[in-house]
């Protein structure tokens, strides 16, 4: 299967009902969230240590998938703030690829500048303690970025949007 690369486009290619599993790749921890199957809510999952090699992070990503046997995978694609990509984003590409190439599943690269910030700043809102943030933040952005495929969906035509 190809990795579908960058958002919008690629949505017509995720099945519109089965679970999505989300992924948010960060150096230090690896956070998991996947939606219901009417892919209606995102919900935070896990939270995993990460790898510098993108292989051994496929291979979390592909256990998740054993588990949750989601109909697609989402990968966050952490694009510079200039819109190119960097060492950060080089790296979930080839996390995303691994995972397409052995799990038959189609996997959607999703624009995620700042999903770990607003992550944060959603856990600082609810006055969560510094030390459980840390715990729970990179889930929260893989939900974060799985609402935005599930928002960019509805907004297009025909996508079920209510909003004209």
């Amino acid at each position: 299967m190809d990795v579908v690369a960058l958002g919008f486009a690629g949505l017509a290619t995720l099945p519109t009902t089965g679970r999505l599993l989300g992924v948010d790749v960060g150096d230090v921890r690896l956070g998991l969230a996947v939606t219901d199957p009417g892919q209606v809510v995102a919900t935070p999952l896990d939270t995993v240590a990460s790898s510098p090699d993108p292989e051994e992070v496929a291979a979390i990503v592909l256990a998740a998938v054993a588990d949750e046997q989601p109909v697609a995978v989402v990968v966050g694609y952490p694009r510079t703030m200039a819109g190119r990509e960097g060492s950060a984003a080089q790296r979930c590409r080839v996390v995303a690829e691994h995972v397409a190439d052995t799990s038959d599943l189609p996997v959607l690269l999703w624009d995620e500048r700042l999903s770990t910030v607003e992550a944060e700043r959603s856990l600082l809102e609810g006055d969560m303690r510094r030390r459980r943030r840390r715990e729970v933040v990179d889930r929260v952005a893989a939900s974060l970025i799985l609402r935005g495929v599930l928002e960019a969906r509805r907004l297009q035509p025909g996508g079920g949007s209510t909003w004209r």
